[in-house]
């Protein structure tokens, strides 16, 4: 059972999610944070304490944006603790979220924060932890037309076919159409592997491209890049001769 901090500075923001955390099984027991500077005074007595001392913290569900010390203030610190907490980020900003995974987050929430999603981050908290302490909850299994993402605590279903490139953000990938951008947790090296016989190709470590979506290839001094809608992507030199070869036998 899980032994769990939540902290937020925003009192209606934190009760739902002392409410939600509380009606997880897996949760055994959940306090709550107006703010950094009080989560750490508890976060200390917990490593006082001990891993199986009766003040111990397993994870904290951490806000980002508060005023003094914020989240990612306190994660910092939190990783030169020698048995630090897991952490997982709960926020209504996704632009953090490459910091987070810099911290070793265990998991990033966008507010408003809804029961399934939370619950699929109780579940990694879990598995990280190395326990079973409950069954897996079942996750939607989208079709291999769509990828889903998360804007403002709804899940959309983005056409793959309508994904012109995707970069690399640490354990996220940015996908990119030609309507706007979204992130997600996904690795770019498992996004090429599932979408390489849709026609994406690796071109640098930090970009996959659609092949389809590539109007030109560029040579500049010794310099390779491709122009995908109005955004011109360097292309690796260890990439070139694969991607120059992939298209002209393109259709």
């Amino acid at each position: 059972m899980l032994r769990a901090l939540a902290v937020d500075d925003e009192r209606p923001s934190l009760e739902e999610l002392l409410y939600l955390l509380g009606a997880d099984p897996r949760i055994g027991s959940v306090e709550g944070a107006g703010d950094a500077t009080e989560a750490l005074r508890r976060i200390n007595r917990a490593l006082e304490s001990g891993p199986h001392g009766p003040e111990a913290v397993d994870v904290v569900f951490l806000d980002i944006q508060m005023p003094g010390l914020d989240g990612l203030d306190l994660a910092r610190l939190l990783t030169g603790f020698a048995r630090p907490p897991l952490v997982v980020f709960v926020t209504a900003h996704e632009d953090f979220a490459v910091q987070a995974f810099d911290l070793e987050a265990v998991d990033y929430v966008l507010k408003p924060v809804r029961r399934e999603r939370l619950a699929e981050a109780v579940r990694r908290v879990v598995e990280q932890r190395g326990t079973a302490t409950a069954p897996r909850i079942p996750v939607h299994e989208p079709d291999p037309d769509h990828i889903p993402v998360e804007l403002g605590g709804v899940t959309r279903f983005v056409a793959v076919d309508d994904i012109t490139h995707v970069e690399a953000r640490g354990d996220y990938a940015r996908l990119h159409t030609d309507k706007g951008s979204h992130l997600v947790r996904i690795p770019l090296s498992t996004l090429e592997e599932r979408w390489r016989a849709r026609g994406f190709v690796r071109i640098h470590r930090r970009h996959l491209v659609a092949l389809r979506h590539i109007g030109e290839l560029r040579l500049d001094a010794g310099t390779v890049s491709v122009l995908v809608g109005a955004e011109e992507l360097q292309v690796s030199r260890r990439h070139a001769r694969e991607l120059r070869d992939l298209l002209m036998r393109r259709p």
